[in-house]
């Protein structure tokens, strides 16, 4: 029995360079203990004084109900309770009926003492489990005080990543980690444990396929990993991981490194970016054009003009100043000028020059310096700054405060400015674009605004018409938007018929183009099976009779017209009545005139009631 335990503990790696007479003194001291199914061998956090080695069967190496790792016959377990009096790191369970050789820390100690032969032979063992760290240190350095540097830079350059990394041999245990690996494994404790208990069975799968198919070829590795790994720490904590793998060594003495990076921040910044992307792109949908002319639908002659003059000054430096009521699409005008100057790929900057307090303007505009007033922590770069080699949108000029205005001849004169709170001059290149629903001449004249100024910004006057005075290009915009608005907000495709035109022409639109498109927005959110009540949504609107009537004024309606017209009035009581053509509530008594007279018109204007 004793001769075959001897042959038994020479093949277990631990004592594979003990002789065999001193095998036979370690057998003089072991004791065989045996545990049934799910016996505890020892406790997690309990101090150990013991190895032990499985004769047969097999055991887990556990915390709670993560598993580290597996062991069967020829296996050793506890071996650093045989030179210290630290706690167990882990707890062991037999998972069947398990028979292992117990080796106490005393006797251990006793024949490393008075058997050198058993101390030679542990002790090489020991040499040859570092022996590639041996390699290593040679290789780095010559001396002590080099190798303590190099040893000290390699540990602060993998202590100090933020990434986890995580070595572990061909046989998957790991034999060194970092801190962030602690933290990403939730655990302090992992060598020699499985690395790949620590993933979800498809990421530990990709990570074993990667490391055999290394480990069959003998070149290296570094790669990505060609999915993102799910981590299960050991508080049962999972996390998203992108990473790399590499090989190094050769035969019997192979390693693998993993270095790991916990991507759900990212990925939850980049599902944030595609909303703001998808938003951007919808945003920027808008106001491309409508048309090929930057966005402005434009048959009116005074809008052609003021789509000539852009094509005319787009080119040059000049400064432009575009005029027009409130809503009218001065920016539009902005933007296509810059689109076409050799600035586009510049920035464009705007500010509306009404819409910042008066005490602000001026650090909006020009930047200051910390501590140039209450407030001022931190030094700021203003709008010019911001918008140099490009161009700058100066909304609603006129609202400048007096005393700013020579600050703004000045970058118009000499491109130069000085920040608040600041004595250093700053140079800038840009382009200047202004502009104002306001006389600004008259305002000039009045003293409310520098006329040096008026002159200096009016170099290229531009007029924008009221929405009112462009004709038929109101119509064109209102269908444009009643598109879009109704693809946006899945809504049935409205149509505008004569009558509607005629309501629309009507309506004054003291807000313009801006005012349209809120108006034609809150119709299509009302709208129902593809029709709008526009008496219910243009303000102030009159009958339809007066309509007509002021219509008709301004030229006459041939036969095809008024017989489209009527038609079109008839679908819409027909409908409301739900095609109940006489008797109370009918489309005749809604529409004042016999049923008779009703019916003869449904059958001479073709009109079927649908299927």
């Amino acid at each position: 029995m004793s001769e075959n335990l001897e042959s038994f503990l020479s093949e277990i790696p631990f004592f594979s360079e003990v002789s065999k007479k001193s095998l036979t003194h370690l057998v003089d001291h072991l004791t065989e203990e045996t545990y049934i199914k799910n016996e505890v061998v020892f406790k997690k956090d309990t101090i150990g004084d013991s190895m032990y080695v499985i004769l047969n069967g097999s055991v887990k190496i556990h915390d709670k109900k993560h598993i580290y790792d597996t062991l069967t016959k020829g296996d050793c377990f506890g071996e650093y309770a045989l030179i210290d009096n630290e706690t167990r790191s882990a707890s062991v369970t037999a998972l069947e009926n398990t028979t292992v050789l117990k080796i106490e820390r005393v006797h251990f100690l006793n024949l490393i003492k008075d058997d050198g032969g058993f101390a030679k032979g542990i002790l090489a063992v020991m040499i040859k489990r570092h022996r590639e760290l041996d390699t290593i240190q040679e290789r780095l350095a010559s001396s002590k005080l080099e190798i303590e540097t190099v040893n000290s830079k390699m540990s602060g350059l993998i202590d100090g990543a933020m990434d986890a990394i995580i070595m572990f041999n061909s046989d998957f245990r790991i034999v060194l980690t970092n801190p962030s690996a602690h933290e990403l494994l939730e655990n302090e404790d992992v060598l020699q444990r499985n690395v790949l208990f620590f993933f979800d069975d498809d990421s530990a799968n990709l990570i074993e396929a990667i490391v055999r198919s290394g480990l069959e070829d003998e070149t290296s590795i570094n790669k990505y990993l060609p999915n993102i790994v799910k981590v299960i720490g050991s508080d049962d904590t999972e996390t998203l991981n992108e990473g790399t793998i590499s090989k190094y060594g050769s035969g019997s003495e192979i390693f693998f490194t993993l270095i790991l990076r916990n991507i759900e921040e990212r990925l939850i910044a980049e599902d944030k970016i595609n909303l703001l992307t998808k938003q951007t792109e919808y945003l920027e949908e808008e106001i491309k054009e409508l048309t090929s002319s930057y966005g402005i639908i434009a048959e009116n002659k005074a809008m052609k003009k003021a789509l000539n003059l852009i094509q005319q000054v787009a080119r040059t430096d000049a400064t432009v100043l575009i005029h027009g009521e409130t809503g009218t699409g001065k920016e539009l005008i902005a933007r296509a000028i810059h689109k076409e100057s050799d600035r586009n790929d510049k920035p464009l900057i705007r500010i509306n020059c009404g819409a910042i307090p008066a005490n602000l303007i001026e650090s909006e505009l020009f930047g200051h310096k910390k501590g140039a007033f209450t407030g001022a922590t931190v030094d700021r770069k203003g709008r010019f700054l911001l918008a140099d080699k490009g161009t700058i949108f100066l909304d609603e000029i006129g609202e400048m405060p007096l005393e700013l205005q020579p600050k703004l001849l000045r970058v118009i004169q000499e491109g130069e400015f000085d920040p608040v709170g600041s004595s250093e001059t700053i140079k800038v290149d840009v382009r200047i674009i202004a502009a104002s629903h306001r006389d600004l001449l008259k305002f000039s004249k009045e003293g409310k605004f520098r006329e040096d100024l008026y002159y200096r910004l009016n170099v290229f006057p531009i007029e924008v018409p009221a929405l009112r005075d462009r004709g038929n290009d109101l119509h064109l915009i209102a269908e444009e938007m009643l598109d879009q608005f109704s693809k946006k907000l899945n809504k049935p495709i409205v149509n505008l018929s004569d009558n509607d035109k005629a309501l629309l022409s009507s309506y004054h639109w003291p807000g313009n183009v801006r005012e349209l498109q809120n108006l034609i927005e809150r119709a299509v959110i009302v709208s129902e099976n593809g029709e709008i009540s526009w008496h219910a949504i243009i303000p102030n609107n009159t009958s339809t009779q007066e309509i007509n009537v002021q219509t008709n004024e301004e030229r006459i309606l041939t036969i095809k017209e008024l017989n489209t017209l009527e038609k079109e009035n008839i679908l819409k009581a027909l409908k409301q009545t739900k095609w109940k053509i006489s008797g109370k509530n009918g489309a005749a008594e809604l529409l004042q005139i016999p049923p008779t007279t009703l019916a003869s018109r449904i059958k001479s204007l073709g009109i079927e009631r649908p299927v």
